[in-house]
């Protein structure tokens, strides 16, 4: 009776919350929108568009590099709206600059005041040399360690020249060998298709790293690319949730979208419908 008078109590509790907040009160596995998906909306409303993809039914955002330069009130009033929308930010993209000696201690407390769990390293700049990609790796670990005592965690998010073999070793294993199990490995799996190689076999090479990933679509169509919707392209999206939620680590998913035949929003809102369908909350 206890069991039941507790599971009705927070059945009672979850009811009174915004959608996307009950999903994080359940076991549902949070669904969010990296927001370059939305980039040219964003520059013309970004407090507008942010409501807007809160309404399509998104769960999380991730913001990209322009939010470095707000002022902390700006930032504040960001979280504010989040809160007020049910939405949380668990990971910005940074541009390897951001994470940075000189500019850390910055991007570490903007991120903890849009309550962030994940400082994600973007890009990085070209690398010519095993050594190079080891040295970046070295720097993921120098943020981290910055980072830790403020609750945070740093991440890196590959790109397609991570998948390709350097002097016989891809860059990608090199960041994944050199950084400290703490310092998340945000796989792209757009450009990890790209580039030929299988999301599922990495998953499941790095168990517990995956905490993030960008569901981002690739067809071998030239004519398409990355232009495909969600579920339009060739991932095979069923295993690679399963590897990521079997042992990759996940927490959340983050659809991303370079531009499609469709407008921002309506493109972002059929790759959540789709989304949902594939990955049922």
């Amino acid at each position: 009776m206890t069991d039941e008078l507790s599971r009705r109590r927070f059945l009672a509790f979850s009811a009174t919350l915004p959608w996307s907040l009950r999903a994080f009160a359940s076991s549902s596995m949070p669904v969010g929108l990296e927001l370059y998906s939305v980039r040219e909306d964003l520059k013309k409303d970004l407090m507008g568009t942010v409501r807007a993809v809160a309404q399509l039914g998104y769960q999380v955002v991730e913001f990209y590099a322009p939010y470095f330069e707000w002022s902390e009130a700006q930032t504040k009033d960001m979280r504010k709206l989040l809160d007020d929308l049910g939405v949380r930010c668990l990971s910005t993209h940074n541009s390897e600059d951001y994470l940075s000696p000189q500019n850390i201690s910055r991007a570490r407390d903007m991120n903890n005041i849009l309550g962030c769990r994940y400082v994600v390293m973007a890009s990085s700049s070209p690398k010519t040399t095993l050594d190079g990609w080891k040295a970046l790796a070295d720097s993921l670990n120098a943020a981290a360690e910055k980072l830790e005592a403020s609750g945070l965690k740093s991440g890196y998010h590959n790109h397609k020249v991570e998948w390709i073999a350097l002097a016989g070793t891809r860059p990608i294993e090199v960041l994944a060998r050199n950084t400290q199990p703490s310092v998340a490995l945000q796989l792209d799996v757009g450009t990890c298709l790209e580039a030929g190689s299988d999301p599922v076999s990495w998953i499941r090479a790095n168990p517990g790293r995956i905490k993030s990933m960008h569901c981002k679509d690739w067809s071998p169509d030239a004519a398409k690319g990355y232009s495909v919707l969600f579920g339009e392209g060739s991932a095979d999206w069923k295993n690679i949730f399963a590897a990521a939620e079997s042992g990759g680590g996940i927490e959340y998913y983050l659809v991303e979208q370079e531009g499609s035949r469709f407008s921002e929003l309506e493109t972002a809102k059929r790759c959540l419908e789709e989304f949902r369908k594939v990955h049922p909350a």
